[in-house]
């Protein structure tokens, strides 16, 4: 047996069938993000290593542990990026973007981690990520909410996913309350687990986000931030939830739901199911004032979320129908040395005058049944019959293929004006 080279574990093939699927959730997450006036940007996978050093942090399992990081020929350390907003923020600084101006931008594709493998976390894992700048009120941070509940309606998975809402309150608030979350916990340490042990010191506030059923209990023993807060980081908390409820948009609010970043701020929120065991987290977000500045800008206001695409095309194949759209309309089939020529002119005229057609033509010859036969396999809506004798007759025929256009025609023979006028009220925009 051959030895093939297979993928790099973690990192999977999206193949032929699948790939209608992405295209279908693709295609409605750029309709739902162009209804809002967002735009698209687009970074390099690869950057310098010290920019995700100084947005993620030094300490943390990402940098640490995970990152795919290399020296390049020229000696410089690059890593494969392992989250967008660093990028994108670097984007916006580096060609002037956030001077006294505000954006809406969204970016899509590949992250790296190197992670354990299972389901839904893979070491390459695309992602959606929407960032705004220099907007200061709730209503921006309730924009991005309305933006995932739309986008969830329409990928027909609202009922799959609820919505967890916290708030940080400001640096010097959540300090505050970084101290006594530490004493609190240095008095139990007896219950805590090694990760909690070592996040105790760089990182606490990510020991409420823990997964670990046994700490369940020493958890909820543990303060909790809004009584930390002040008097404007809870009006922004309410005007949030003001909002939210004026939509009838649900949401609980999750007193443990927190980042470990220090320039996250007042509001944070994440996307969750109970169907993708314990990779339950599909989108998560929140304010990141703080940021901006920690890459040499000017202070400014940030808010965002990222969305794992792997995680929510899970749930929407558990879906009854996916509205995903065929990837051939009409197979042209050709018999005979003549059709073989005149099937091929005419399949480029018919898809200049339809360009929305999706026209698979048969290559490779074969017999009149080994064509059809493929034509059928090939989902194909209608099959397009050319055979010498209907080039002699300057003809076409058109066969339907799937039981419901049955009634709009049997096979029939027409003109090639006759063909593309048909194909034309069937599948063109006017």
């Amino acid at each position: 047996m051959a030895n093939h080279i297979q993928a790099i574990r973690g990192m999977h093939d999206v193949l032929p069938d699948q790939a209608p699927l992405w295209q279908y959730a693709e295609q409605v997450i750029r309709e739902v993000l162009g209804a809002y006036g967002y735009n698209e940007i687009r970074t390099p996978i690869v950057e310098k290593t010290e920019l995700f050093k100084r947005s993620i942090g030094e300490v943390t399992d990402i940098v640490e542990k995970e990152m795919y990081t290399f020296d390049d020929r020229n000696g410089d350390s690059l890593t494969l990026r392992p989250e967008g907003t660093a990028g994108c923020l670097r984007a916006c600084l580096e060609h002037g973007l956030l001077a006294n101006q505000a954006h809406r931008l969204w970016y899509y594709g590949p992250m790296y981690r190197h992670e354990r493998p299972q389901k839904g976390r893979y070491r390459q894992f695309y992602q959606l990520g929407v960032e705004t700048y220099g907007m200061a009120g709730p209503d921006i941070d309730a924009e991005l909410i309305l933006i995932m509940h739309r986008l969830w309606q329409r990928l027909g998975i609202r009922e799959k996913i609820r919505l967890e809402i916290n708030s940080l309150g400001t640096i010097a608030e959540r300090s505050a309350y970084r101290e006594s979350l530490v004493g609190y916990f240095k008095a139990h340490l007896d219950q805590l687990d090694a990760d909690s042990l070592r996040r105790l010191e760089t990182n606490p506030l990510r020991i409420l986000d823990t997964k670990n059923p046994a700490m369940k209990d020493v958890v909820s023993g543990a303060p909790a931030l809004m009584d930390y807060l002040g008097e404007a980081s809870r009006a922004h908390f309410d005007g949030f939830r003001q909002i939210l409820d004026d939509l009838g948009v649900a949401y609980e609010i999750n007193m443990r739901l927190v980042r470990g970043l220090d320039y996250y701020c007042n509001t944070v929120f994440e996307w969750v199911t109970d169907e993708l065991g314990s990779q339950g987290t599909v989108c998560a977000g929140g304010r990141y004032d703080g940021l901006i500045e920690q890459l040499g800008g000017k202070a400014s206001h940030a808010v965002g979320f990222a969305m794992g695409i792997e995680r929510v095309l899970a749930l929407v194949e558990s879906l009854a129908d996916v509205p995903v759209s065929r990837t051939v309309d009409a197979y042209l089939i050709r018999v005979g040395e003549q059709a073989e020529r005149a099937g091929m002119r005419f399949a480029e005229s018919l898809r200049t005058e339809v360009p929305e057609l999706k026209l698979q033509v048969h290559c490779g010859g074969g017999s009149f049944k080994s064509q059809f036969k493929k034509a059928d396999k090939s989902g194909a809506e209608f099959a397009v019959i050319l055979g010498d004798d209907e080039v002699s007759r300057g003809e076409i025929a058109v066969k339907p293929l799937r039981l419901e256009n049955a009634a709009e025609t049997s096979q029939a023979s027409m003109s090639e004006r006759q063909a593309v006028d048909f194909f034309r009220q069937r599948y063109g925009k006017n």
